[in-house]
């Protein structure tokens, strides 16, 4: 649907001048003030006639492209004045059922009417894994093998603040290491100590406090089955 209205960053109205030599059954063209009148569509414009409007149909029409036609033949100094009101749609909406926006959006305040869950990557690692913190914010990881976890290769610090956990389970044979990059601190600037038993579960939370500066919490080990 068009929409007709102020924009701030867009004119929708434009006004058009022309003053008659005499004679004129049409106006076209470049006005007093040196712009050319050009229009979409004939029935998002007005037109007057020293300051009178005229009736669209009756006292001229826009049949011709960029044209007011069917005029009355106009007298020498006489004012036609034309507005032009723009026709545009709202592009790059988000329909109310729900999208998908690119890009940095700034939010002074938002209010959640339910909670907002993180992004989850769930798999099996059978080798070094790289964390991608942009695309997830929590982790469930099944160890097949003992891992390194590399250096995250995309730029930390547009998650700084961001925090999660990361779940890691022993496979079925157990005793499956993990051995964090430079980037990962843990407390006491240990190793990462999980539990060796199989199917073992345990949780590791984390917070990304800088850029390549991502800290480890203590472990949360052997979580009971739950059956």
């Amino acid at each position: 649907m068009a929409y007709i209205g102020k924009s701030p960053q867009f004119g929708v109205r434009s006004r058009f001048y022309f003053t008659a030599t005499g004679s004129e059954t049409s106006i076209s063209g470049t006005s007093d003030g040196g712009t050319t009148l050009i229009y979409t569509d004939g029935a998002y414009v007005d037109v007057y006639l020293n300051g009178v409007l005229l009736v669209a149909g009756t006292d001229y029409n826009t049949t011709t492209a960029n044209t007011i036609g069917g005029l009355a033949a106009l007298s020498a100094n006489d004012i036609v004045e034309i507005i032009v009101y723009d026709v545009f749609s709202v592009a790059n909406t988000l329909p109310s059922t729900g999208g998908t926006i690119s890009g940095t959006i700034v939010l002074n305040e938002v209010t959640l009417n339910k909670a907002v869950s993180g992004k989850t990557e769930t798999a099996t690692l059978s080798a070094n894994k790289t964390i991608d913190f942009d695309t997830n914010q929590n982790f469930v990881y099944t160890l097949g093998a003992s891992i390194n976890l590399t250096n995250p290769t995309t730029d930390t610090s547009d998650s700084i603040g961001q925090s999660g956990f990361i779940m890691f389970i022993q496979d079925g044979t157990g005793s499956r290491t993990v051995s964090p990059g430079s980037n990962y601190t843990i407390p006491g600037g240990g190793a990462l100590t999980l539990s060796t038993a199989a199917n073992a579960v345990d949780m590791v939370p984390y917070v990304i406090e800088a850029a390549d500066k991502i800290r480890l919490g203590t472990p949360q080990l052997a979580y009971a089955a739950i059956t």
